[in-house]
């Protein structure tokens, strides 16, 4: 197993507690083709429903970018997880979660520097850019690919 990691996951269930004011999951199946990442940015739209435009379209654009990268490398079953709390009352923390059935060749060390004519190859640099936190992990039976946003509030650096 190769495991691309900065930032580890915090499970929403840990959170679950007295300081937590709200938690939210949204649990989707992808469809294993090109409208991956169109139906990914909807439910990630849904999930995010009132929270600030730029966090919204920051994660829109994370999650089509995991989504693509699922589809174009990854086999089915193609499944989204989005988990929203608010650690603070000023606070909202997003973690992100598209998971693939696995593929044939080792995540990368570090995001790739595509070529400047290249028309694809900037995903994972874009996810890098726009997260606080993410990984990638690569095995024969899956890929993950997480990342962690988070708005009013210091990164949680639990688990980290």
């Amino acid at each position: 197993m190769l495991e691309r990691s900065v930032g580890r996951p915090t499970p929403v269930a840990g959170q679950a507690d007295a300081g937590a004011a709200r938690a939210t999951t949204l649990i989707t199946d992808l469809p294993y083709g090109p409208k991956a990442a169109e139906v990914a940015r909807e439910a990630v739209a849904v999930a995010l429903h009132g929270a600030e435009a730029d966090l919204i379209d920051d994660a829109r654009l994370i999650t089509s970018e995991l989504a693509t990268n699922a589809f174009a490398s990854g086999s089915p079953p193609l499944v989204l997880c989005v988990d929203r709390t608010n650690p603070t009352t000023d606070g909202l923390e997003v973690e992100i979660t598209v998971t693939d059935g696995g593929c044939s060749h080792p995540a990368p060390s570090s995001p790739p520097a595509p070529e400047e004519e290249a028309e694809s190859g900037r995903g994972l640099v874009i996810v890098e850019a726009l997260a606080d936190a993410w990984s990638l992990t690569t095995t024969a039976h899956g890929t993950r690919a997480w990342c962690r946003l988070t708005r009013g509030a210091r990164p949680s650096t639990a688990n980290t």
